[in-house]
């Protein structure tokens, strides 16, 4: 007799590739209609599955859990971050935890320089000049940028994603900075030939762009605080590829109206799909660059989140401890 395959629940459309090998493996319930799932459809969803497979915008909170069957073990995140789960809850439920890490890392860090360029060299501003019929020809003081060779780039987060920004921005010929909650091994700083800060507040004050890259967790919420923005240069920029709540938006944008700061470059924001309308206005203004959370978002990355997901699912319902747990003590 074959094995009875997991109920497994995925919460939004996945690439064609991944639900057609979790058809294979699995008993797969898919959204196909790729309708984000009601607080209702949740509940509904951990009463019934084996599996819960949500996304980082699925808040998948205590009182989520709190109603779960006996029989959901698994919550397998499709995504790197995991700051949409009650990872504690869920411990103590006896519900394991899995993410996708690692596979995003050089989409990330890609997204990260892209924002960098478009801020410093008006890309954003520029490719609408010609759409819009507002081009009256070149003029040696028109759109002019900011050159970022040579400049300072702060890295708040020092893990695999800003490791691999400043990778990139070498390349580009910036001076590698970086504040991390534990200094990388010496000789990781030495490849990189990056500096390493123990006071955020120092570093802040003395670069010219600050890359956000760290993750969401109760510790690092609006760890860019008005007071900390406040110490950055007024020529300086900020690159957010993060999440949205590490950065106080409010203040942020109050020093974008100000002058107090040159631009921003924003993938996430705190209360995505909702943007504060203040960024907005500025967007329009060109005074920051936002972009629909899609740092991550390229046909290979998201077959290789599909792929981790299914890795995890698989070895847990195997039996085995999968490769990418949550751990509450990470958080």
């Amino acid at each position: 007799m074959s094995k009875k395959k997991p109920l497994v629940v995925v919460t939004r459309k996945l690439p064609a590739v991944v639900e057609t090998r979790m058809r294979e493996l699995f008993d797969a319930r898919l959204n196909i209609d790729d309708k984000p799932m009601s607080q209702a459809a949740l509940v509904e969803a951990v009463k019934t599955a084996d599996v819960l497979v949500p996304t980082v915008t699925d808040k998948i909170d205590a009182a989520i859990i709190a109603q779960a069957g006996d029989q959901l073990r698994l919550i397998a995140n499709f995504g790197n971050g995991f700051d949409n789960i009650d990872v504690a809850t869920a411990a103590q439920r006896g519900i394991t935890v899995t993410n996708t890490p690692g596979v995003l890392t050089d989409d990330t860090a890609d997204m990260t320089i892209a924002l960098i360029l478009a801020v410093a060299r008006r890309i954003a501003e520029g490719a609408r000049v010609i759409p819009d019929d507002d081009w009256a020809g070149w003029s040696p003081t028109w759109m002019l940028g900011r050159r970022i060779t040579g400049k300072r780039l702060g890295i708040v987060g020092m893990g695999h994603i800003g490791q691999a920004v400043a990778k990139r921005a070498a390349a580009f010929g910036l001076s590698i900075h970086y504040h991390n909650r534990r200094r990388v091994d010496p000789r990781i700083e030495e490849k990189l030939e990056a500096t390493y800060w123990d006071s955020l507040d120092q570093m802040l004050a003395r670069m010219d762009i600050v890359s956000v890259n760290c993750p969401h967790t109760p510790a690092t919420y609006h760890l860019l605080s008005a007071r900390r923005l406040k110490l950055m240069k007024p020529d300086a920029i900020l690159v957010n590829t993060a999440r949205g709540e590490i950065v106080d938006e409010t203040a942020l944008a109050r020093m974008l109206e100000a002058g107090e700061l040159a631009g921003a470059g924003l993938d996430v924001f705190e209360s995505e799909p909702a943007v504060n309308p203040r960024l907005l206005k500025l967007a329009r203004q060109h005074k920051v660059v936002v972009l629909p959370h899609m740092g991550s978002a390229t046909h290979e990355g998201r077959a290789d989140m599909g792929e981790k997901v299914i890795v995890n699912i698989k070895t847990f319902m195997d039996g085995h401890k999968p490769p990418d747990r949550v751990l509450p003590s990470m958080l």
